[in-house]
């Protein structure tokens, strides 16, 4: 595949590149690229993989841009509050480069299309912030047979590796189970920086595994704090696990292992409170944020919840609350482990109930 005089003129400085010429062009050009999540990683990552000249990238996801995803998220702006990511994601990035080609999936990732999505795609890169997207596309990768660049970002921390490339390491040789507890950006908070900086790293290694150029970071997991400058390279050895088949409710495993899976819908809630129902409301998100916004219930932090059973009434129904969904759902696995299990949590949490039941919440 020969390039363009215009593809020859706007990728020049790399062409010019000793390690790189027209050959590692033409492969980026003839190379197709999924990136799963365009948030703060998911930024960076298409701006920068746009403008180098993949061919073709897809872009998964299925959320809005909201006020505070600008700190973060620099393919968008107070304009686009509520507009769908890859909407946004794509105006910005064909004006950018008019020489690639996109295709967007305003949807989750899901046992239901993980392997029909992936499977058109040469590398996927793992912009996603849960653990239940991590062990699907690391799954669905491994079954396919498909490279992935896989990076995380936790407050001041990242981390980043590529697997199932030129060995069969993948993520769960480093993670076998999901935590106990974990919190996503919503929740725990993460500096702006950090993402453009993990961002940028995971975008130069899937150009990496594409072109053949350089050493990837295959069998090694690079980890950052830019809190105070460490950098950690450790290396990663197999597990033995086997991944023969998806799972069927990756959102489950990843909640540890809830029993069953409870959940109501931010108009279910209201009616309750309309209905002046009877039962508890437990919000399970830190001291700090309850005082910015709530609806009300006990305050008691994921953190501290198996300690504070006895302010659990099991005699009644028992609804569980957080910011996004993700403590809410663990908090009722941890309940249904010690045998309360007449409880739910809210789908989507404060942002959805901000979005669907109460617009004036103030969301942080």
């Amino acid at each position: 595949m020969n390039l363009s005089n215009a593809e020859m003129e706007q990728y020049a400085r790399q062409l010019i590149l000793p390690e790189f010429g027209v050959q590692a062009q033409e492969k980026l050009k003839q190379a197709s690229v999924l990136v799963v999540g365009a948030g703060g990683l998911g930024c960076p990552v298409l701006q920068y993989l746009t403008a180098a000249g993949v061919g073709k990238i897809g872009i998964v996801d299925a959320d809005t841009v909201s006020v505070s995803n600008l700190h973060r998220q620099v393919l968008f702006s107070n304009q686009d509050v509520g507009q769908l990511k890859v909407e946004v994601a794509f105006q910005f990035l064909q004006r950018q480069n008019a020489l690639v080609t996109f295709e967007l999936f305003p949807e989750y990732l899901s046992t239901q299309n993980a392997l029909e999505i992936i499977a058109s795609y040469d590398v996927v890169c793992d912009c996603t912030d849960n653990f239940a997207a991590r062990y699907l596309i690391n799954d669905a990768c491994v079954l396919l047979q498909k490279p992935f660049v896989s990076a995380a970002i936790y407050r001041f921390q990242g981390q980043l590796s590529v697997f199932n490339h030129q060995t069969q390491l993948h993520y769960r040789d480093i993670f076998p189970e999901p935590p106990q507890q974990a919190l996503n950006c919503a929740e725990a908070g993460v500096v702006g920086a950090l993402c453009g900086t993990i961002g940028s790293m995971q975008a130069n290694e899937v150009i990496k595994v594409i072109t053949g150029i350089g050493t990837t970071l295959e069998g090694k997991l690079w980890c950052l704090d830019v809190l105070d400058n460490k950098i950690q390279l450790l290396k990663i050895v197999s597990s033995g696990i086997k991944i023969t088949e998806l799972q069927q409710n990756y959102a489950i495993t990843c909640a540890t292992q809830a029993i069953e899976h409870h959940e109501i819908s931010a108009a279910q809630l209201q009616k309750m409170f309309d209905a002046k129902q009877d039962f508890q409301l437990i919000d399970v998100r830190e001291k700090w944020e309850n005082e910015i916004v709530n609806l009300g219930g006990n305050l008691i932090p994921l953190s501290t919840l198996e300690s504070n059973l006895s302010q659990i009434n099991s005699q009644v129904p028992i609804v569980v609350y957080c910011k996004s969904g993700a403590r809410s759902l663990q908090a009722v696995a941890l309940l249904q482990r010690n045998g309360i299990t007449n409880c739910s949590h809210l789908k989507g949490g404060l942002i959805a109930f901000q979005r669907e039941i109460n617009p004036q919440l103030p969301l942080y």
